[in-house]
């Protein structure tokens, strides 16, 4: 008998983000660029215009679709910092990126509505909020009117605090419950270009992690594209005792099995190795 796995050609979508139209019937990527000074895995490695730019035409040239631009940090602990700071480093590089790739899709990894908006105002196309709204009650209002298409990830706490013994009955129910709320709520400001975060790593143990990676196929019942950001996380550091530099082959095997399960993002620092993760599901599928 033929093995077949299912991947995520059901889900709907060609997406518009702000003009530019992605179809999402097959999975795509999003590289991260860090602009923080104290990100988990590669916080500092991006100081000048020129190593921004030659980081970026790396990540397109290698499959990437949409680059996620982060100027405040969200692993756990990290220091908070002003809205004015967040802004100095993440609004040049956003007009910088976009002067320099026209067909790129920019992402802005922010909770902050102002934030949001001035970034798209400079060129970005889409908005990748940690906080689900929870952290600035203007992020709803601000998506609606800017008519983007927004990443709703599931957050318990904040990043100060997340990983202080999270509790859940049921951490798949609960993340569910979680994301029909949110999506009723923005279906009533007429907000529907949604992708939805399970926020791994984000209020969740180790177990969590697996346990809704498990059942990551659950979450395709909302018709929303489904992003996943495992990349050189704790929860593969941990299991196998090493560090996020020696985590990619760790990463690589749970973005492949996040594809089995439905994903049709996969959030990234290492571009090369899962777009050949994609192309080798996709074969597999042929």
């Amino acid at each position: 008998m033929q093995s077949h796995i299912e991947t995520p050609k059901d889900t709907n979508k060609k997406m518009n983000f702000k003009m530019k139209r992605v179809n999402l019937d097959e999975p795509i990527i999003m590289g991260v660029l860090n602009l923080t000074p104290d990100s988990f895995f590669d916080g500092g490695k991006q100081l000048n215009d020129e190593a921004i730019v030659k980081k970026v035409n790396a990540m397109e040239y290698n499959g990437a679709k949409i680059i996620d631009v982060g100027g405040y940090s969200t692993r756990p602990g990290a220091a908070e910092i002003s809205l004015e700071e967040e802004m100095n480093r993440v609004l040049p590089i956003v007009k910088l990126i976009r002067s320099n790739f026209i067909d790129i899709i920019i992402s802005v990894d922010t909770f902050r509505s102002v934030i949001a908006e001035k970034c798209v105002e400079a060129g970005a196309n889409m908005i990748n909020d940690i906080s689900g709204g929870s952290l600035d009650d203007k992020m709803f209002d601000c998506i609606a009117n800017l008519r983007i298409p927004y990443v709703l990830m599931h957050l318990k706490g904040n990043p100060q605090n997340m990983q202080e013994n999270p509790i859940y009955e049921n951490v798949t129910r609960e993340v569910i419950k979680y994301f029909e709320d949110k999506l009723n709520q923005l279906s009533q400001m007429g907000v529907d270009n949604i992708i939805l975060d399970p926020g791994f790593g984000f209020g969740k143990t180790i177990e969590h992690n697996y346990k809704l990676l498990n059942n990551l196929d659950s979450f395709k019942s909302f018709g929303c594209p489904i992003l996943t950001g495992l990349s050189r996380k704790s929860m593969i550091t941990k299991v196998l005792s090493t560090t996020p530099d020696e985590a990619l082959n760790g990463t690589t095997t749970l973005n492949t099995i996040a594809l089995m399960k439905g994903a049709n993002i996969l959030r990234v620092h290492d571009v090369k190795e899962a777009n050949e993760c994609i192309q080798l599901i996709n074969k597999l599928n042929d």
